[in-house]
C-alpha cells in the first residue's frame, strides 16, 4: 500500500521530460523529491496527481491506478499544492480553506455554508497551527502564514496523499522549519519537491533524486545524499556530517576555488 510508480515516462512535443521512473513509497511516509532545475520534479508531481497523463507506465495509490480514477475521486484522494497557487480574488482565510471542499460538493454549484464543510475547514486550520487566522484577509498574511493556510486548504480535501511543489519557496529559515515540521505531523503520505538538500535530509523518510528526467537515486537520506551522488548530479563538492541532535546527514558545501 502507498504510492507505486511503475516506469513512468512523459514527453512534450517529442522532448523527453521523464523516463522510466519507478519507486515504492509506503503509506504515511514523507518523501523528498530532489533534483536540479529542469529535472522533472513538477512534472512527476502532476503525473502522480493525475493532472497530466503519462506516455507510458502507471502511478498507483493504495493499489489503484490513479489514471483509472474519475477526476472528482482523484481530487478527493490526492491534494496537489503547486507553486503560485494563491487565490486571485480577495478572500478570508476560511474562504480559502473552504476551496479545498470543492471535490466533496454534492451539487455542481453547491455552496460551502454547510456546518460540515466549516468544521472540516476550521479543523484543517487548527491542524497546521493557523486556527486564529480564520477571519483574516488572505492578502494581509505573511508568506509563511499563507503557506500554512494553503496546506490547510489541501488538508480540507481530506486526502490520503499530499503533494507539495516547493512549499518552502520564499520563506525565511524559521518558517521553513516550522512548515516542514508541520507536514511531518499531519500523518498523511506526502511527497515534496524541494531544492534544499539539508531540509530534505532533516524532514524526509525517503529521497527520490531526479536528473535529466531519470531517477538516479532512491532511498533514505543517508543512502542518497552522499558526496559522490551530490557531486555527480549537482556538480559541487561537499562533505557529509552527522547532525548532533537528529543524527541525519548534514551537507556542508565546499566553496568553489577562485582563479587569480
Amino acid at each position: 500500500m502507498g504510492v507505486e510508480l511503475d516506469r513512468l515516462s512523459f514527453s512534450v512535443d517529442g522532448t523527453s521530460i521523464l523516463r522510466d521512473v519507478s519507486a515504492s513509497l509506503p503509506t504515511g511516509s514523507v518523501t523528498g523529491l530532489l533534483g536540479p532545475n529542469g529535472a522533472g520534479k513538477s512534472t512527476l508531481l502532476r503525473l502522480i496527481a493525475g493532472i497530466d497523463t503519462a506516455d507510458a507506465g502507471t502511478a498507483s495509490l493504495d493499489d489503484v491506478a490513479i489514471g483509472s480514477l474519475p477526476r472528482r475521486e482523484a481530487a478527493r484522494r490526492i491534494a496537489l499544492l503547486e507553486q503560485n497557487a494563491a487565490p486571485s480574488v480577495e478572500l478570508t482565510v476560511l474562504e480559502v480553506v473552504l476551496l479545498g471542499r470543492i471535490p466533496h460538493r454534492t451539487k455542481l454549484m453547491g455552496s460551502f455554508s454547510g456546518a460540515e464543510d466549516r468544521t472540516v475547514a476550521l479543523d484543517a486550520l487548527e491542524l497546521v497551527g493557523a486556527g486564529t487566522l480564520a477571519d483574516r484577509s488572505w492578502p494581509t498574511l505573511s508568506g509563511g502564514q499563507q503557506q500554512r493556510v494553503q496546506i490547510a486548504r489541501a488538508m480540507a480535501q481530506q486526502p490520503s496523499l499530499l503533494l507539495l511543489d516547493e512549499p518552502t519557496n520564499h520563506l525565511d529559515v524559521s518558517a521553513q522549519l516550522s512548515l516542514l515540521g508541520q507536514v511531518r505531523e499531519l500523518g498523511v503520505t506526502a511527497i515534496m519537491a524541494l531544492h534544499d538538500l539539508n531540509l530534505a535530509a532533516a524532514y524526509c523518510d525517503h529521497i527520490l533524486l531526479l536528473d535529466g528526467g531519470l531517477l538516479v537515486a532512491s532511498g533514505t537520506p543517508a543512502a542518497v545524499l552522499t558526496p559522490e551522488i551530490i557531486g555527480a548530479v549537482y556538480g559541487v563538492d561537499c562533505y557529509i556530517l552527522e547532525h548532533p541532535r537528529g543524527g541525519h546527514p548534514v551537507i556542508v558545501y565546499a566553496a568553489a576555488s577562485v582563479s587569480a
